[in-house]
């Protein structure tokens, strides 16, 4: 059983539907019980980092997210999951993340030619051995839409970046920890190979 946070964030329901397509059992939840009993849980969502740590608080899901990571059961982030599991975000000053992961989420710089957000299919470098991307070629492309992104503190964490202005972590994976800025979910077959992947582990 997967357990997908449910903390009024958007396009968790997208997330619910691929993972249904590849013949996963899941529970959309914000019920604390419900997510320690599932054996990996999934942090979507699309949004503001201010508003949806104050969410993840309301349902008391940021203590539910430090007990499942702490069980060592695979967690997965997804686009604003993946900056939530960070410190603060240059989006929200004065909010405090998660903090699971060292690192800073900041602004992408503005760019002549470039827009702002970033939204569509760019390549990403994959680093060898990393878990989410097992039979996956390096350089696929995968689906973004972000106005922030992670800078990482330990390379040792990344899994996947991308250029876009600026180098780009797209993934990191830290023991149970993973997480993807970029949405699998609406990345075709590269994307349904990762959360299977995931599924997996």
């Amino acid at each position: 059983m997967i357990a997908i946070l449910d903390y009024d964030a958007g396009n968790i329901k997208s997330v619910e539907k691929a993972l249904n397509h590849l013949g996963q059992e899941t529970i959309l939840t914000r019920d604390f019980h419900e997510i320690l009993r599932a054996d990996k849980v999934i942090l979507p969502g699309v949004g503001s980092f201010g508003d949806a740590m104050a969410h993840l608080k309301k349902y008391e899901l940021d203590r539910a997210i430090r007990e499942v990571v702490a069980e060592k059961k695979p967690f997965l982030g997804i686009c604003l999951g993946l900056q939530l599991l960070f410190r603060s975000s240059d989006e929200s000053p004065g909010v405090e993340g998660i903090g699971l992961l060292d690192g800073e989420i900041v602004s992408i710089p503005p760019k002549e030619g470039y827009k702002i957000p970033h939204m569509g299919w760019n390549s990403i470098e994959i680093k060898e051995g990393a878990g989410l991307f097992r039979g996956i070629e390096n350089q696929s492309y995968v689906y973004f839409v972000h106005s922030y992104y992670l800078k990482a503190d330990h390379p040792e964490d990344v899994a996947a970046t991308t250029d876009y202005i600026v180098p780009i972590h797209a993934s990191v994976e830290h023991g149970n920890v993973f997480a993807c800025q970029f949405h699998p979910e609406k990345s075709g077959d590269v994307g349904l190979q990762i959360l299977r992947n995931f599924c997996d582990l």
